[in-house]
């Protein structure tokens, strides 16, 4: 299928670049050491905790604040991930030469988002493997986890699919980062509103969405809601890029 052969090549094209190695160093060193300041925050209050009728665990204590934080660092990387996928690809003159290829534009634009999001798999996965490494001293909630890894996963797919179609807007890498992180950051203030005044776009926050899962609620909702997100974005790339196919 040509979709594996476009996701392959962006993953070759991703891990073969310095830029990804230097991100998911980065990142792996501020969970790692928001981890450790969590830790050790807890174990100081652990005396405290023992006296609450119903103390929080390892995990509401621990770990559900590094997947938090987790969603601020992937606000931050997504633009600058998601630029080289169309708008630096035009910049370069290569993107003409895929849309002549006789390939669907459907596998194009498919094809990239879910190589970046294999990235970001396997950066939660890391996460996951972080988290279970409290397991030799304490209980952990499991069912937590896998819905922050959910509620993380759909998260992340919704800023790749807004910044992939951003990226297919613009022939500026730069211009196509700016925009991404400006819309990110819009999402935020949609949430901070959503807060602030109890009104109707506290149901259309992605932030809002996520903190459900971050709390251990599986919402059917938000669900669909990220998917709905997702696809609406995917299928406007689809559109752009099939408009510039047709009229060069």
């Amino acid at each position: 299928m040509m979709i594996v052969t476009i996701i392959r090549k962006e993953l070759a094209a991703l891990f073969f670049s310095p830029l990804a190695w230097l991100i998911l160093a980065l990142m792996q060193l501020i969970f790692s050491w928001f981890f450790l300041l969590q830790l050790d925050t807890y174990l100081e209050l652990q005396s405290q905790l023992r006296q609450l009728e119903n103390p929080p665990g390892v995990t509401e204590t621990i770990i559900t604040p590094v997947f938090a934080i987790a969603v601020v660092i992937l606000m931050m990387v997504t633009p600058i991930l998601s630029m080289r996928l169309l708008a630096e690809e035009r910049r370069n003159q290569t993107l003409t030469l895929l849309l002549s290829a006789p390939i669907s534009i459907a596998d194009i634009v498919m094809g990239k988002f879910a190589a970046l999001m294999i990235f970001y798999t396997g950066i939660i996965v890391l996460l996951v493997v972080l988290s279970l490494s409290l397991r030799l001293g304490g209980v952990l909630d499991y069912g937590l986890i896998c819905s922050n890894a959910l509620g993380l996963f759909l998260l992340a797919a919704c800023f790749c699919a807004l910044s992939l179609y951003i990226s297919s807007l613009t022939a500026q890498p730069v211009i196509a980062a700016i925009g991404s992180l400006g819309a990110l950051l819009g999402l935020w203030m949609i949430d901070w509103i959503g807060n602030e005044h109890s009104g109707w776009s506290h149901y259309f926050s992605l932030l809002n969405h996520f903190r459900q899962f971050n709390q251990g609620w599986v919402d059917t909702f938000s669900i669909a809601y990220c998917f709905l997100f997702v696809i609406a974005f995917l299928v406007l790339t689809i559109l752009r890029m099939d408009n510039e196919r047709l009229h060069g």
